[in-house]
């Protein structure tokens, strides 16, 4: 009895080390963290609406209730609205897409920007490259269409080969931004 009295004090001790030291360990990680996740935020702002040189975070309230929109910034040049940054996760084929989109006060896509996701390596993974240049330029005041052939037309893109439900899962998210800007950004 005394023998299972004494494996269970050194369990409880070892168990409370662990935790205190695990404890520790995030509080001090913690502040660095969320710093390095503004920065990276920041720049993927930063890349799909390039003329803007600060951002400010849009009011939750200004776009409840729209499909997968997860955040909206505020371009700023010199305290001018250069445009907006949009943040959505549309689902794909291995879960959730992050897309960040640009859209500029002239109407147009200034650029998107694929974040996280589960899509299948070497297939839906290929959103990440070229795939996402064919949304720059394009007008905000239609919705874009994904076609598997044929030459794209001013709204249109060419779907991944082999993985157009990831294709068109980033459409989903660049149209949901495309509403939410001619419905209340504009």
């Amino acid at each position: 009895m005394k023998e299972i009295a004494k494996l269970g004090m050194i369990l409880f001790i070892i168990a409370a080390v662990a935790a205190t030291i695990l404890g520790y360990t995030n509080d001090i990680t913690k502040g660095p963290i969320e710093e390095q996740m503004i920065q990276a935020n920041t720049k993927a702002r930063q890349i799909v609406l390039s003329d803007a040189t600060d951002f400010e975070e849009v009011e939750k309230s200004e776009y409840e209730g729209y499909e997968n929109i997860v955040e909206v910034y505020k371009g700023l040049k010199d305290g001018e609205v250069v445009g907006y940054t949009i943040k959505t996760n549309p689902n794909g084929y291995g879960g959730a897409v992050e897309v960040m989109i640009g859209l500029g006060t002239d109407e147009v896509i200034t650029g998107v920007n694929i974040g996280n996701h589960s899509e299948t390596p070497g297939l839906g993974a290929k959103a990440s490259g070229e795939f996402k240049d064919q949304y720059n330029g394009k007008s905000t005041n239609t919705d874009v269409n994904v076609i598997k052939s044929g030459t794209p037309k001013d709204n249109e893109v060419m779907a991944i080969s082999g993985a157009t439900i990831t294709s068109k899962a980033v459409t989903k998210g660049v149209n949901s931004a495309l509403k939410l800007f001619n419905e209340k950004l504009k």
